[in-house]
């Protein structure tokens, strides 16, 4: 253990993101002044003061290196992730799945960082901007009062209460043979998307099924809240309760399009936009959703040419709280407006327990480069992690869809059919991870 030979890092968030953020930097001689609130003034979503708490499920998905959340997890490991680390002392069975005995992960992360001799542990709200050097990992729950000061650094137009996210699916599992291409009105931007057209039989078949699908249920804090959505983020199923034509009059307009191989038979269609320059991946426009994953798959599978659609990102619709990251920070996650301040977490964009651990972990390594007065060396592009860290902080599509990992967020391998293609950019990311940690190294050696 290296005891502290810099001063003044505070972390604000004693969330997943915020205790892996502390300890990383603790361990590498940083002193951190760690902000919880909890338990002096609790949230509506958390049971109880214990710093990273799990508040959902119990499980940080699969942990298959095959995988792009497996991946994920195999190079937080290879950089000493406290997290990844402490999930795993409390594993419990779960076949490929990374889950975990919540309690004793929590009681585990929380003695870790309370011990630790260069952590200290401010149990208090935070209502300002820390000066110095900071992370700010306040989770989706922020208090009014740190909101405030936040929307004043980044811009009330840059931070958000709602995530309003469509589903995204992998390329190589559509039928391009029923799709076609072409934009509204021949704008330019036509080879940008994909069309999926139904005549009205089918698409008043996939409105009856949409409508009878299971939805989320909200609860907890979430239940009887309305979210201030505008009408473009409302939840698909919404819209379609309100009469079954409503959707072909909305996101699902056939107006504008030429070439359609339905011709005059055509009554609706569903727009697919390419979510990368390699288009290995497409957002289902306008398709945010309640629905449960698996009636997702279900009913987002009677779509013409998506009936072998394999979901890279599911849709959601649900309170939280984050900044557009991609015009407000740089690359190493720190304020364009204040470089001394960093982001990390959900609050940074992220989807996910691992994917905002994932923030967390490159939060503090991006912190002591500062505190080294060393420039950051991000992660290659073509592993999960750089994958992950190139989402949220270049992503064109304004305002940001928080995302977790998927494939369809690193560059397309090659190799023979699919199950080939996903090995090659495991391998791929595997040697270019080595390669960047040899240089990081060297960097902060």
């Amino acid at each position: 253990m290296v005891r502290s030979t810099h001063l003044g890092v505070t972390v604000v968030g004693g969330g997943l993101a915020g205790t892996e953020a502390a300890l990383f930097l603790a361990c590498h001689g940083v002193q951190v002044t760690l902000v919880e609130m909890r338990p002096e003034r609790m949230t509506p979503a958390h049971a109880t003061g214990n710093l990273a708490e799990l508040v959902c499920s119990n499980s940080l998905r699969s942990d298959d290196a095959s995988t792009a959340s497996g991946l994920l997890k195999e190079e937080m490991r290879r950089l000493g992730s406290a997290v990844v680390a402490a999930a795993d002392r409390n594993r419990v069975p779960a076949g490929t799945a990374l889950a975990v005995d919540r309690e004793a992960f929590s009681r585990d992360l929380t003695r870790a960082v309370e011990e630790h001799p260069n952590i200290r542990v401010e149990r208090r709200e935070v209502t300002t901007l820390p000066d110095g050097h900071c992370i700010l990992a306040p989770g989706p729950l922020v208090s009014d009062a740190l909101a405030a000061g936040v929307a004043d650094l980044a811009g009330p137009e840059r931070f958000f209460f709602f995530d309003a996210i469509a589903p995204i699916v992998a390329a190589d599992s559509l039928d391009m043979a029923r799709l076609f291409r072409g934009s509204r009105y021949g704008a330019e931007d036509g080879g940008d998307y994909l069309n999926a057209p139904m005549d009205r039989e089918t698409y008043e078949s996939f409105v009856r099924e949409l409508l009878a699908a299971e939805q989320f249920v909200p609860h907890g804090f979430e239940a009887g809240q309305p979210l201030p959505l505008f009408s473009g983020c409302q939840p698909i199923e919404a819209i379609a309760i309100t009469g079954l034509q409503s959707l072909a009059h909305g996101p699902m307009r056939p107006t504008g399009f030429s070439g359609n191989p339905l011709g005059d038979l055509l009554h609706a269609l569903v727009q697919l936009r390419s979510e990368n320059e390699a288009g290995t991946a497409y957002n289902l426009v306008g398709f945010q959703t309640r629905l449960r994953q698996a009636e997702q798959k279900r009913v987002f599978r009677l779509i013409p040419g998506l009936e072998r659609a394999e979901l890279l990102r599911y849709g959601s619709l649900h309170r939280n709280s984050f900044i557009d990251s991609p015009r407000v920070l740089a690359r190493d996650l720190s304020f364009r407006a204040r470089p001394d301040l960093f982001a990390a977490g959900q609050f940074a964009g992220a989807e996910g327990y691992v994917e905002s651990t994932a923030l967390g972990l490159l939060s503090g390594m991006f912190m002591l480069a500062r505190t080294n007065s060393q420039e950051a060396l991000p992660p290659p592009d073509t592993t999960a992690l750089g994958a992950l860290l190139r989402y949220v902080t270049t992503c064109a599509t304004s305002p940001l869809e928080p995302s977790n990992i998927h494939f369809g967020l690193l560059p397309p391998g090659k190799g023979p059919g699919r199950l080939g293609k996903r090995q090659a950019v495991v391998n791929r990311a595997r040697g270019a991870f080595s390669g960047w940690l040899e240089k990081l190294s060297l960097k902060q050696g």
